[in-house]
């Protein structure tokens, strides 16, 4: 009967339903082969249980300290707590004391994502505020795409959990379990839309001009007065099928052309006010880390939201245009947020 090294789980589970049967250390041995200074320096040091911990005093943090570690945090945004210690030749702090000191003067947030925004870009935002600085904005249609998801963006399902309380499951779906695209514009205090585009429809410039067609002209502009027709202007973002050759000339034969199809800079999300509703349409459907079980359900979900936001809401936004051209003036063509 050799000596091994060690016992395996299995083995550990035998000794103690064979020590909960009566059975001796010397018997266990035997029935599993092992050796019996094993089993007893097995069974002994589970007797013993596991040791207090002895809690060290922990090292002091001086005035001088905690201003250096403020004026590091604010130099280093997102860095980790270490880093910020390290960069302040403070030593010896454990991470629970060092992330109590820094909840005292900062907060744990994401980097924002933003467009990329090159010397070119920033000119033509420029350039872009200078034309329109004048324009009367209750005649802009502003108009954008938005997808949902069953699950919502990633990042959105945190909250605060009760102590006791265990989270709730969040089961994974392969890429969310797909989505809905959404288009919707807003006029003054008016909602154009949502609507949906089909399932399976990848938006290219002649299955956009068509869908443009079916609901936008069909269910919405067609009503109009023909002066509200005169005077509206249109605006899209730059994506491919917006922007096109084909989609520029499909909306020209509308009669939205020349001055009456808002030129749009490069990569300037944070100018459209309709980004900022659809902020609103999702933090109502994803309220309470809300999920959905199909895209009907989802969608549903987002004409409930968007029926819940009034007319002042829509007002607000599209009565932010003015200063937004005035902080793209004065950042220089530089990001302004949202």
């Amino acid at each position: 009967m050799g000596q091994k090294k060690d016992l395996t789980g299995s083995e550990k589970s035998n000794i103690v339903r064979y020590l909960a049967e009566g059975c001796s250390s010397l018997k266990i041995a035997k029935l599993l082969k092992r050796d019996h200074r094993t089993i007893k320096r097995f069974i002994q040091n589970s007797q013993q249980g596991r040791k207090k911990r002895v809690d060290k005093p922990r090292r002091k943090i001086t005035a001088h300290e905690l201003r250096k570690v403020k004026r590091a945090a604010a130099k280093m945004p997102l860095a980790t707590s270490l880093a910020i210690f390290q960069s302040c030749n403070i030593t010896g702090v454990p991470k629970s004391t060092r992330c109590a000191i820094l909840r005292d003067m900062a907060k744990v947030r994401k980097a924002e994502r933003r467009p990329p925004l090159n010397k070119t870009h920033k000119l033509k935002r420029q350039d872009w505020a200078k034309k329109y600085l004048k324009t009367d904005f209750s005649k802009v249609l502003w108009t954008d795409e938005m997808r949902v998801s069953l699950d919502g963006p990633d990042g959105w399902a945190r909250g605060w959990i009760g102590k006791g309380q265990r989270a709730p499951v969040r089961l994974r779906r392969q890429q969310g379990g797909g989505g809905v695209l959404v288009w919707a514009g807003i006029i003054k205090d008016e909602l154009v839309g949502p609507f949906r585009v089909e399932d399976g429809v990848k938006l290219n410039s002649q299955s956009y001009c068509q869908f443009l067609e079916d609901t936008f002209f069909k269910q919405w502009y067609r009503k109009k007065s023909a002066s509200f027709k005169k005077n509206m202007i249109f605006m899209q973002d730059n994506a491919p099928s917006h922007a096109s050759k084909y989609s520029t000339a499909w909306l020209a034969r509308k009669g939205i052309k020349e001055e009456k199809l808002m030129t749009w800079p490069p990569c300037s999300p944070d100018l459209n006010p309709i980004e900022n509703l659809w902020s609103i349409i999702k933090c109502e459907i994803y309220k309470e880390g809300k999920r959905y079980t199909s895209l009907n359900s989802v969608w549903e979900a987002v004409v409930a939201a968007a029926r819940n936001v009034d007319g002042e809401q829509i007002k607000t936004l599209t009565e932010s245009m003015d200063g937004r051209l005035l902080s793209v003036l004065a950042k220089k063509g530089g990001y302004i947020g949202r």
